[in-house]
């Protein structure tokens, strides 16, 4: 649209629409599946470096023991002729150490250097173990020898058991974990998983925010056309809203600390802040051939047209307008990467501002009485953040956009690796961005040809 037209339609287009917190919220979701797959894997798992460390302390300790048991009575090679040599069933200790040393090679091949991730070969070695020490206890004569009678037996059992349990429930299900983790980010890289935006629900002739006097308050309208916060509730969520929008607008004031993380060939860059009482937050910095208007309208007026660019399984309901800046949406995010990663809902409060320079959209989660957490979906939560379009002082037909993303997906997801995919994500959005705006003016350039 250009830049003349743009008074037109500054008071009646959908600004509210564009409060679609969960537009920036979702916009995170399903890539942070996508933490690269390229990243090195470990060949072994350290829980599986742990087995192998207690398959190889089993081994240790009933050789210690046994050796013990040998230096009791004669010398260790009067004792070893004894027990080796002269082998009987019934009084020597030497097939217990021989069993350890069948559960050391067995254990030690199939998992250190097979990385077998069955559990088949420990059920072999430890039903052998159990049922030949239950043979050995019954049948000898070595609970009336001393008291390794006891000990050696007893203790090869314990231990058999205990790599059972260790590999069962610890090693195969922590790997499948990892396993399922890094699936889903191969699936999503390979698919690129389109990221997902959730659509606005139009009901109804929606505001366009007043332009923002610095100092005053939002009550401009006198015809009554105007929302305005009249319960404790509603005044709550236009704070809510300004304390967003405050966070967001220190942010851009402390460009200076942001500290660079990527950047990628079209030379947009992504940074990290570390923000008091919300940890760690992702910003964009990009540059646009187009003006500050269109941008505006794009991302921020008109989310519901966004699934025209950017394909998403998701829901955005209004649940609120609570003035002229604010509104409460509720979002659900797709599940991404084939169901491994379940779906996410959102509520969150926006606020959405039109300055001379800017234009600003800043948003954080909240609660809403028509929307309490479900078994259904995971509740996820946005701390402060939100969309940002400067217009340049200099040229206007171009502007730059930055977003400001800070997300926790809750669930069961590495924190590390959502944070590892997110400037993967926000490239991605930039380029199906760059896209729309082309398509929105070659469009143009046909129709009025």
């Amino acid at each position: 649209m250009p830049g003349g037209d743009y008074g037109e339609f500054g008071g009646s287009l959908p600004a509210i629409a564009s409060l679609n917190a969960s537009y920036s919220t979702s916009l995170s979701l399903p890539s942070p599946y996508l933490f690269s797959p390229s990243a090195e894997r470990r060949a072994v798992s350290d829980v599986r470096r742990t087995f192998c460390l207690f398959v190889t302390f089993d081994l240790l300790f009933i050789s210690l023991l046994w050796i013990i048991e040998l230096n009791i009575s004669n010398t260790v090679w009067d004792s070893l002729k004894t027990e080796v040599v002269n082998y009987k069933f019934t009084t020597s200790f030497f097939d217990i150490w021989l069993l350890a040393v069948f559960r050391f090679l067995c254990l030690q091949v199939a998992y250190a250097a097979f990385r077998l991730r069955h559990w088949w070969v420990i059920a072999v070695t430890t039903l052998v173990t159990s049922v030949f020490l239950v043979l050995k206890v019954i049948l000898s004569n070595l609970l009336s020898q001393n008291a390794f009678g006891y000990v050696l037996p007893i203790t090869s059992f314990v231990l058999a058991w205990l790599e059972t349990w260790f590999l069962d429930f610890k090693v195969l299900t922590q790997e499948a974990e990892d396993e399922r983790a890094y699936l889903a980010a191969v699936n999503a890289a390979c698919e690129r998983a389109p990221m997902i935006y959730p659509r606005a629900v139009s009901d109804g002739q929606f505001y366009s925010p007043p332009e923002s006097v610095t100092g005053s308050d939002e009550e401009l309208d006198d015809e009554g056309l105007g929302r305005k916060a009249v319960t404790a509730q509603e005044k709550e969520y236009v704070r809510q809203g300004r304390e967003a929008m405050s966070v967001v607008e220190q942010i851009l004031t402390q460009e200076d600390n942001w500290k660079f993380e990527k950047n990628n060939d079209i030379g947009d860059s992504v940074y990290t802040l570390e923000i008091p009482f919300h940890g760690k937050t992702f910003i964009l910095k990009a540059f646009m051939q187009c003006t500050a208007e269109l941008v505006y309208q794009e991302v921020i007026l008109q989310p519901e047209k966004m699934v025209q660019w950017n394909r998403t399984v998701s829901v955005c309901q209004i649940l609120q307008r609570v003035d002229d800046n604010t509104l409460v949406t509720y979002d659900v995010s797709a599940g991404a990467a084939g169901g491994v990663v379940s779906a996410r809902d959102f509520v969150n409060v926006r606020r959405v501002e039109r300055k001379r320079d800017c234009y600003l959209s800043a948003g954080m989660a909240t609660e809403h009485d028509a929307k309490a957490p479900c078994q259904r979906y995971v509740r996820g939560e946005n701390g402060p953040g939100g969309f940002v379009v400067l217009k340049s002082s200099s040229n206007p037909s171009v502007c730059t956009f930055i977003w400001i993303l800070n997300t926790d997906l809750k669930g069961r997801l590495p924190r590390y690796l959502i944070h590892q995919s997110l400037a993967a994500t926000m490239f991605e959005f930039m380029s199906h961005l760059r896209q729309r705006i082309t398509e929105l003016r070659s469009h143009r350039s046909h129709h009025h040809s």
